[in-house]
């Protein structure tokens, strides 16, 4: 897909009749001549795709990026953009812009889903395709309703394109019923979905996306033995692949953040960024947007042409450091993940001590940025964001047979992550709860800046005490009751009738 799906969606639009003779204007699409041939459900798929990229909302551009991070023990953004700071120290209230944007697009992103189901059975295309079709769609419904789950609660249920004005004004439901579509639909997409795609078309859901995607919903419920059987399927009892899928650890973990190992054997599921298109990375859906992203710049330092929002916190800077390797290193994700003055550090082909201490934080953000550059002037990046590696699918495993209170059989699992990080293996004996505190602690160095460790600490009931014991900025103003959810938006309180706030908003 970064090279072969970067087709988009025209506008549909209805032509009028001014004469008594209907006539077709052959320049303009209609819902009656779009949807008939592959290409069209091709176009109409990258376009669902693309509202999970799309720069100024989409989950995995930078606002996405800033959002999903932003509120974890393990990140600061500063006050330079108002809404990302009010989301970072806790004093967003339902106006604020960034998650407004998010749950507005992960709707447009549904709404483009459903035009794909109801409307790929009648193209002229073989069934096979067809069935493809829909269960690619399906997927990236349920990727768009578990984003709202995990971040709204919640949230109205809509499976079918609105045909009249009243089809828009729809009820929350319990978040049980949203996660049921989540994996219903998971389960449909697992059921049709190819291993894998030729190489033109590398990026698309596959069946172990699917498959991974349905055993991270379980442990989201807490389904551990449902977890378990999902995972099972995509991992050896060892930590090994298994057959038929080929997923698996790089040997090198920073290889993961670079874009010439995009698509590696270690990616399930990944976000296509290109520095192709137009040279406007901000113009929205049109010829002059950029397929890439401006993340990297957002988080770059300002000697290099950077924009200096985001920094680990000297929390997460401490955490990396818990453990040394066997020959008495640094843990050698601290080195992939953050920079800081350690001797003949380098970042952006400087030496690390030129640059200014900022806030007081001890370290900056290496994972994602192209620092290897002389700097992150260039505006868009083209790595790809990593949405669901194998390295999540281990532990996620591992923590379901822990909480089924088989402890052992976790081991070989969690050493997996361990032994890439040069780390020795686990002593023998682990209680349940020493297997989980190793688990947390190998999921926060593990994927610090991939958006998880806020959800983490969510379901495993840790946000209180670990935002409270942090250098977190905003800490004191964190109350679970209220920020474990986003606000619905006021704009969508505003325009739909039948929608509620959520609780202590």
């Amino acid at each position: 897909m970064k090279r072969s799906l970067y087709i988009f969606l025209l506008s549909c639009s209805m032509v009028a009749c001014t004469d008594e003779l209907d006539q077709v204007n052959p320049n303009v699409l209609t819902e009656e001549t779009f949807w008939k041939t592959e290409n069209d459900v091709l176009s109409a798929l990258a376009a669902t795709y693309k509202t999970l990229r799309v720069q100024e909302n989409g989950y995995w551009a930078v606002r996405g990026v800033e959002l999903t991070n932003g509120r974890g023990d393990d990140f600061f953004i500063r006050n330079d953009v108002k809404d990302l700071y009010q989301l970072s120290t806790f004093t967003n209230n339902p106006t604020t812009g960034t998650p407004s944007n998010l749950y507005a697009t992960a709707y447009m992103g549904i709404f483009r889903a459903n035009q794909v189901i109801e409307n790929t059975p009648n193209a002229d295309i073989p069934d096979e395709a067809k069935a493809n079709f829909i269960a690619e769609a399906k997927f990236l419904r349920a990727l768009n309703y578990f984003h709202l789950a995990i971040n709204f609660g919640d949230v109205p249920l809509i499976t079918s394109v609105p045909q009249v004005r009243e089809d828009y004004f729809v009820k929350q439901l319990p978040q049980a019923e949203i996660w049921a579509l989540v994996e219903s639909d998971l389960q449909d997409a697992k059921a049709v979905l190819p291993v894998s795609y030729s190489a033109e078309w590398v990026g698309r859901a596959t069946q172990g996306a699917a498959i991974g995607y349905l055993g991270k919903a379980y442990v989201y419920q807490e389904k551990w033995a449902e977890a378990e059987n999902e995972f099972k399927l995509l991992a050896q009892p060892d930590g090994r692949p298994q057959a038929p899928y080929n997923y698996d650890l790089l040997e090198n973990y920073e290889q993961n953040f670079m874009k010439e190992y995009d698509n590696n054997k270690e990616s399930l599921f990944e976000i296509q960024n290109q520095n192709v298109g137009g040279s406007q990375p901000w113009a929205g859906e049109n010829a002059n947007e950029s397929q890439g992203v401006t993340t990297a710049q957002e988080f770059a330092p300002t000697e290099v042409g950077g924009w200096f929002e985001a920094f680990p916190t000297n929390k997460m800077f401490n955490e990396f450091q818990e453990e040394k390797t066997v020959d008495g290193d640094f843990d050698p994700r601290m080195y992939a993940s953050i920079v800081w003055d350690y001797p003949e550090a380098t970042f952006y082909k400087k030496p690390y001590s030129e640059f200014e201490e900022v806030f007081g934080f001890k370290s900056r953000i290496r994972k994602y940025q192209n620092w290897r550059d002389e700097n992150e002037g260039i505006w868009i990046s083209e790595i790809n964001e990593k949405a669901l590696r194998y390295a999540d699918i281990l532990l996620m495993y591992a923590e379901a047979l822990t909480m089924q209170g088989r402890t052992t059989e976790a081991y070989p699992l969690v050493n997996r992550i361990r032994n890439r990080a040069n780390l020795a293996d686990l002593p023998t004996g682990y209680s349940q709860e020493q297997m989980m505190a190793e688990i947390r602690h190998q999921r926060m160095v593990e994927f610090f800046r991939e958006g998880l460790r806020f959800y983490d600490l969510k379901r495993w009931g840790l946000l209180e005490e670990e935002i409270a014991n942090s250098d977190k900025e905003g800490r004191e103003f964190f109350n679970l009751a209220r920020h474990e959810y986003f606000p619905i938006p006021q704009n969508e309180l505003n325009t739909n009738p039948e929608i509620e706030q959520n609780p202590n908003w």
